[in-house]
């Protein structure tokens, strides 16, 4: 049999909930994403509490609530305890989107859940990986590849591929197909033919429109608000999707000249974009480039003005503006609180860009039609004072006094113990002061006295310095002096991220300054929450910035991808099955739509063998370079070698002549570029490559073949017997190897 791989979705099937999927491959288990939603409903982690103390190790693919929103809980609270991978920049982003969602509720709630210090504990734990680096496990994962590969949906984004003798597992949800400005599409070629593929189906029922024209409506429609006298609200996330809508933003005001101002508020706005500006190589190559040519960096911001307060944004000058905001629930943040004040006022926009989560606010305004009027809680935090402060101080006071009373006793009972420990008859120093008296009627009065005898002194057993504290030096010493360990005077990453913490807007600091006032705020608080019912006037728009793959592009990847088994995650009811039975037709006969905590074997059927390559074999075999690899025809026979492994031996009759096999894989659009290099007049007609006035060259065949690219697809060159059919034929065929 093949690798052994179970799937038990703990959260997210059938619906749009949080993602979190335990895998397991030959009895090693992975967590694949941990999320948690903007209500943080302690319940829908019960699955993941029941398996968290056998992960063995953690894959995050995505810096947003969704993926990683419930580690730090796990952590503390569940028992999870496993190593955790992820891109760097997955592993920054998400420790600022976690801070942003405590400091949000921290405000407005009597949040303990968890803290900023679990957060940080949490994401020590965190090994990072570069995008389509090999990672070979050990110990329990002996033998186990995991390598993180571009999603195209979020900044550091992944789809994780897991290898096991040559078997690939595929985790591809919320992935991406499109270049867009600061992100690069999915990579299709590197995940043809896997054994098992997870994969969701959160928009199988939806199609999108061009980008460029989403982009110009996107930009249209906030430039009409704006010149009508309104303002414009954008509930986004923390360090997600928001990266892009910056820079359409950026890139529409410097165009067009614009001066409304725009705003960016979180309470960890200035260190994403600071964490951000060093994350060029992980973005999209037009990015990459412009900088090379440049030395201009994309998230150098100049039209948009980041804010960690809402003061500061009610203290900026009147008149029309642009403002993204977190949270794009509206459940809590700056977002809710804005939304609340702008709502009442017809010239406004409240403009969303991805679907909301089930049960926010932010979905209940994008239903059709949307609700004239909401309840709403606004909720905040202030000082106590007068009588409120008294009996608050009173009570703390109270608490320390009982813990130092406690103290106190829980050292006496030590201190008495000890010394009870240490009073034995058989020390004859130790002289029983209850039994004194006795010891005194015994002397004779009248001057009497009494001989004591002491032989020997012998310490009692739990006595750890019976005389004075003695501590034996045990350190190592060699010709030079005492042996050190440069590790004990290293400075841990984790430790200088932890004293930078305080210091708000570089590099090294992972909160702004008005975000770590907030923390060091000690004073005696109170929430206040009050019930309102908001009167929507404004306008409720919704388009689609989600950054995913729409339905004709995701049945048209996984046909290329052409998985042996396909296992559907992450989308509602109705879109789970109808692309369930789209693949069922199409992709391949073996399609899985598991439920919550039930356990699917998508084992795969094929049979996979280590065989020794015998050194007669190897020594008849002629190699030819491909790219930075060698290839060779190989004839031979299965065999044993003396100590019972298979072998591949030489075969024993000789062996049958091979057809040619031109071995490549050419893109129509490079070939174009290459002919015309060389000067040839080429152009794209009715899907063929035109290559002068008489030669085209077009590809025949299922382009969607469920082998991927290596199926029935060839390339055929039609025209008169010429000079530049053969021209071109033989530049054809320098695209190639002839094995």
């Amino acid at each position: 049999m093949g690798t052994s791989v179970q799937v038990t979705p703990l959260c997210g099937v059938y619906n749009e909930n949080p993602l979190s999927y335990l895998v397991s491959i030959d009895g090693f288990n992975f967590l694949i994403d941990c999320g948690w939603n903007d209500h943080f409903d302690p319940s829908l982690l019960e699955p993941l509490s029941r398996v968290a103390s056998t992960v063995d190790a953690v894959l995050l693919s995505h810096p947003d609530t969704l993926h990683l929103g419930a580690l730090p809980f796990a952590m503390k609270q569940l028992g999870l305890s496993a190593v955790v991978y992820s891109t760097e920049p997955v592993y920054r982003l998400g420790l600022l989107t976690m801070y942003d969602q405590y400091l949000s509720r921290k405000q407005v709630s009597d949040f303990d859940l968890f803290t900023l210090d679990d957060i940080d504990s949490a994401f020590q734990n965190v090994t990072r990986l570069t995008y389509a680096q090999n990672h070979h496990l050990s110990g329990k994962g002996e033998g186990i590849v995991i390598s993180p590969h571009v999603s195209g949906h979020l900044l550091g984004g992944t789809v994780w591929k897991i290898t096991k003798d040559g078997e690939d597992v595929i985790y591809a949800v919320d992935f991406n197909h499109r270049k867009e400005k600061h992100l690069n599409g999915i990579n299709q070629a590197s995940f043809v033919r896997p054994a098992v593929l997870i994969t969701d189906a959160y928009n199988a029922l939806n199609n999108q429109a061009y980008r460029r024209q989403k982009d110009k409506e996107f930009t249209d429609t906030i430039k009409k608000t704006l010149r009508s006298d309104g303002n414009v609200l954008l509930p986004v996330d923390t360090a997600g999707r928001v990266l892009e809508l910056v820079q359409i933003l950026e890139s529409c005001w410097a165009d067009e000249n614009l001066n409304y101002p725009i705003f960016f508020l979180t309470y960890v706005a200035s260190s994403t974009i600071d964490y951000v500006k060093s994350f060029l190589e992980w973005m999209s190559d037009s990015i990459a480039k412009s900088f090379e040519k440049t030395r201009e960096n994309a998230f150098i911001l100049k039209r948009i003005t980041l804010l960690v307060n809402k003061s500061e944004l009610d203290n900026a000058s009147d008149g029309p503006k642009v403002v993204l905001a977190s949270m794009a629930s509206l459940e809590a943040g700056f977002s809710h609180d804005i939304f609340v004040e702008w709502a009442t006022d017809p010239k406004n926009l409240v403009l969303f860009t991805e679907r909301a989560q089930f049960g926010t606010l932010a979905r209940m305004l994008q239903a059709d039609p949307p609700p004239k009027a909401v309840k709403v809680t606004m909720s905040k935090r202030v000082p106590l004072v007068g009588e409120e402060l008294i009996a608050y101080e009173e009570e703390q006071n109270r608490i320390r006094k009982d813990e130092v009373l406690k103290a106190s006793l829980i050292k006496e009972e030590e201190s008495k113990s000890a010394q009870g420990a240490d009073v034995s008859t058989s020390d004859p120093m130790v002289v029983d002061a209850s039994n004194t008296h006795s010891l005194l009627d015994a002397v004779p009065h009248g001057g009497g006295y009494r001989d004591m005898l002491i032989d020997g002194f012998t310490p009692p057993s739990t006595s750890a310095a019976p005389m004075f504290p003695f501590y034996e030096n045990n350190s190592d010493w060699d010709d030079f002096g005492e042996v050190i360990n440069p590790d004990d005077y290293v400075i841990k990453d984790a430790d200088m991220d932890q004293g930078a913490m305080h210091v708000g807007g570089d590099m090294d600091g992972k909160l702004d300054e008005g975000s770590a006032s907030l923390i060091l705020d000690t004073r005696p608080s109170k929430v206040v929450a009050t019930e309102l019912t908001v009167q929507v006037k404004c306008s409720l728009i919704y388009m689609d910035f989600e950054g995913r793959s729409d339905a004709r592009s995701i049945k048209s990847i996984l046909s290329h991808m052409a998985p042996l088994k396909l296992v559907l995650v992450h989308g509602t009811a109705e879109a789970t099955e109808h692309l369930k039975q789209h693949c069922l037709t199409h992709v391949c006969p073996h399609v899985y739509a598991p439920q919550i905590e039930e356990t699917i074997d998508v084992t795969s059927d094929l049979c996979a063998y280590k065989v020794q390559l015998s050194e007669k074999l190897m020594s008849n075999v002629l190699f030819k370079k491909l790219g930075d690899y060698e290839i060779a025809w190989v004839d031979s026979e299965a065999g044993k070698t003396e100590n019972g492994a298979l072998s591949l031996l030489p075969i024993s009759t000789p062996a049958p002549p091979h057809e040619s096999v031109l071995v490549g894989d050419l893109k129509m659009a490079n070939f174009k570029q290459f002919l015309s290099d060389n000067g040839v007049q080429v152009e794209f007609a009715s899907g063929a490559l035109r290559c002068g006035e008489y030669v085209t060259l077009r590809k025949v065949g299922d382009a969607s073949h469920k082998g991927g690219g290596s199926g029935t697809q060839q390339i055929v060159i039609e025209g008169p017997l010429c000079e530049d059919y053969y021209k071109i034929r033989e530049y054809l065929y320098s695209q190639f190897y002839l094995l």
